[in-house]
């Protein structure tokens, strides 16, 4: 029987990987710098540490990631201030169901506290959170399963008793690696065939997810 559900954020609730790939690809072109989605799509999931590191390792040590990583986080606030956070198909629909079921819901993210908690309050989806657990709140990123480990513990559930929902595959990794059912709802990263063994419910929007949930809790 499933008691609580974890939601990742970018990607799975909103369509914000896209406003984030546009961002750094127009950053990047800017500076001459060769970028393109195959090599955003390798940071989809990755603390800022990892992130950072990978990027060094395309571009060098100088690469001043911090430094276009803070200036990308600010152009994409102003850019949800002015046009709103994309919501995913489904999303609304699927928290009131959990909430009328009095499934508990919890946030586990990569991104950190600061531009979550911002997202989230600007949606509208921030009263349907009963916890919230963010990139710089562990020590050890997506694929460790930590910061799901962390969200049950903070649900006072056993990880069996929880559903996750993620869009990425180090965030299956994660959720299946603490004990999870898991529920994928690709956006930028289609499963492979290593994942899909370790994927309780591959679907194309959160509407179907909800089918899904309905039948186990």
């Amino acid at each position: 029987m499933i008691k609580g559900a974890v939601f990742d954020m970018d990607g799975l609730m909103f369509d914000t990987e896209r406003l984030v790939y546009e961002t750094w690809q127009k950053m990047m072109d800017e500076l001459g710098f060769e970028y393109n989605l195959d090599i955003f799509k390798n940071t989809i999931g990755l603390r800022t540490d990892l992130a950072e590191k990978y990027y060094n390792s395309l571009y060098g040590n100088e690469f001043c990631y911090s430094a276009l990583k803070k200036k990308s986080r600010e152009i994409f606030l102003k850019r949800i201030d002015k046009e709103g956070v994309p919501v995913k198909k489904g999303l609304f629909d699927l928290l009131e169901f959990l909430n009328n079921n009095e499934i508990k819901i919890a946030l586990a993210t990569s991104t950190s506290a600061q531009t979550a908690h911002n997202v989230i309050k600007k949606s509208g989806a921030y009263d349907y959170f009963d916890v919230f657990v963010c990139g710089d709140d562990v020590k050890n990123s997506k694929p460790h399963p930590e910061v799901f480990l962390t969200a049950a513990k903070k649900l006072a559930l056993s990880p069996e008793y929880c559903v996750a929902l993620e869009d990425s595959i180090n965030g299956i990794k994660s959720a299946h690696a603490a004990g999870m059912t898991t529920v994928m709802v690709p956006d930028y990263l289609q499963p492979t065939e290593e994942i899909l063994p370790i994927i309780d419910c591959l679907c194309d929007d959160l509407s179907l997810a909800e089918d899904y949930i309905k039948k186990i809790i």
